[in-house]
C-alpha cells in the first residue's frame, strides 16, 4: 500500500511538472485567491480594532450620570466603574464637574476635569497655546476668549461662592484656547483639584465620559453590568457615535466577505478551465490507462490529487503573500501594524485545497467518461 501511494504521488508530481506551463496559470490563480482570502479575512479581524481607534477621535461613546433626577457621582463610584470596564478596551475615563463662576461680573460655567484624560477621550479638541500642566492654569473656550479678549498667557480672575456660600476669588493663567465647534467653546476648563479647592467640596463629579474600543462584550452588555454592579451610577450610550460605528463596521465586514467570495469564485473558474484543458490534452493517455485496466476511481484520484496539490501549494504561497498584503494595507490606511491571527493560515490552506478539489470535479467527470476505444481510434 505504501508503495502504491508513493507511486501515485510520483505520478501526480511528474504530471504537474510535464504540464507546468498550463498548471502554473492555475497555481497563480490559487495563490492570488489565497492571498486575497487571508489578507482580507485578517483585515476583517483587525478592522474593528483599527476603525474603533479611529472612531475614538470623535469622542466618548459612553456617559455616566447620577442614578436619579439630581445629584452628583462620587469619585469612588467612578473607580468601581473603571474596574468593570475592560482595561484593554478603555481608552479613557474623564470626570467633569460644572460650577457657575464670574469674570468681572460676567457669568460663565467652569468645568473641572482631568486634562490628561480629556486628551484621550476627546482628541478632537483643538487647542491654541498649550494644555495646562499644573494647578492654576486654564483652558478657555474660543467663545469665552472672544468675549473677554484673553489670549494664552493672560491672567483671568474668577470668583463665585463655595458650598458654604462663602465668596472666593482666584487668579488663573490662561494656558490655551480650545475650539471644538460645540458647547465646549463656551466653557472655562480647570483641573478638578483647583475646582475642589475653590468650592471646598471634593470627591464628587456631575458626569463622566468613557471612550471604549470595539471587541469583547458589546457596549450594551457593559451598560447592564455597570447598572447591576455599581449602584448610584447610570451609564448611557452615546447612540450617535455607537450606531455610526456599528453601521460602518457591519458594512465593511460584509464588503470584505463579498470581495473574498468573488475572488474565490474566480479562482475556481480559473482552476476548472485549466484542468479541463489538461483533460482534453490527456485524452489519449487516459484512454490508454483505461484500456490497460485502470479503474475510473484511479483516474479520478489522480486528477483530484493534482488539484489537491495545487491547492496546498497555492494556499501556502498565498498565506505568505496574504500576510504581507494585509500588513501593507493596514500600515498605509490606518498607519498602524496589525496582529495576524495564526489560526487563519491553516484555514486558508484548507479552503484553497477545497476550492481546487471542487473546481476539479467537473474536469474529473469528463476524464472518467473518456471511452478508450473511441480515443485510441483517434475519434
Amino acid at each position: 500500500m505504501i508503495t502504491n501511494r508513493s507511486f501515485a504521488l510520483k505520478m501526480i508530481i511528474w504530471s504537474l511538472i510535464r504540464r507546468r506551463s498550463r498548471l502554473l496559470v492555475a497555481l497563480t490563480g490559487v495563490t492570488i485567491g489565497a492571498t486575497v482570502l487571508l489578507g482580507l479575512v485578517t483585515l476583517c479581524y483587525d478592522i474593528p480594532r483599527q476603525l474603533s481607534r479611529e472612531f475614538r477621535s470623535y469622542g466618548a461613546n459612553m456617559v455616566f450620570v447620577k442614578d436619579g433626577v439630581t445629584g452628583r457621582i462620587s469619585r469612588d463610584s467612578l473607580a468601581e466603574v473603571a474596574k468593570v470596564l475592560p482595561a484593554e478596551r478603555l481608552v479613557g475615563l474623564t470626570p467633569f464637574r460644572y460650577e457657575p463662576v464670574r469674570n468681572h461680573l460676567l457669568p460663565y460655567t467652569a468645568v473641572g476635569t482631568s486634562f490628561a484624560d480629556v486628551r484621550r477621550t476627546s482628541p478632537f479638541w483643538q487647542v491654541t497655546g498649550a494644555w495646562p500642566v499644573s494647578g492654576g492654569e486654564l483652558l478657555i473656550g474660543v467663545d469665552v476668549a472672544e468675549a473677554t479678549g484673553l489670549a494664552p498667557g493672560s491672567l483671568m480672575a474668577l470668583d463665585g461662592r463655595n458650598t458654604a456660600q462663602a465668596r472666593y476669588e482666584k487668579d488663573f493663567s490662561v494656558a490655551g484656547i480650545v475650539s471644538t465647534g460645540g458647547v465646549e467653546d463656551g466653557f472655562i476648563y480647570m483641573s478638578l483639584e483647583d475646582m475642589e479647592e475653590m468650592t471646598r467640596e471634593s470627591g464628587l463629579v456631575d458626569l463622566a465620559e468613557a471612550s471604549l474600543t470595539s471587541g469583547g462584550a458589546s457596549l450594551s452588555e457593559l451598560v447592564g453590568l455597570i447598572r447591576a454592579g455599581v449602584p448610584g451610577v447610570e451609564p448611557r450610550l452615546v447612540t450617535r457615535v455607537t450606531r455610526s460605528e456599528e453601521t460602518v463596521l457591519s458594512k465593511l465586514t460584509w464588503l470584505v466577505y463579498l470581495v473574498t467570495l468573488v475572488v474565490l469564485t474566480l479562482t475556481m473558474i480559473c482552476v476548472t478551465t485549466t484542468m479541463m484543458t489538461v483533460v482534453l490534452e490527456r485524452r489519449k493517455e487516459i484512454g490508454l490507462k483505461k484500456a490497460l485496466g485502470a479503474e475510473n476511481r484511479r483516474v479520478a484520484r489522480e486528477f483530484l490529487g493534482e488539484g489537491l496539490m495545487l491547492g496546498v501549494i497555492g494556499g501556502l504561497l498565498g498565506s505568505a503573500t496574504g500576510l504581507l498584503f494585509a500588513r501593507v494595507v493596514s500600515v498605509s490606511v490606518f498607519g498602524r501594524g496589525l496582529n495576524p491571527e495564526a489560526h487563519l493560515i491553516p484555514i486558508t490552506v484548507l479552503v484553497s485545497a477545497l476550492v481546487t478539489v471542487l473546481a476539479s470535479l467537473w474536469p474529473v467527470r469528463r476524464a472518467v467518461d473518456v471511452e478508450p476505444a473511441l480515443v485510441l481510434r483517434g475519434e
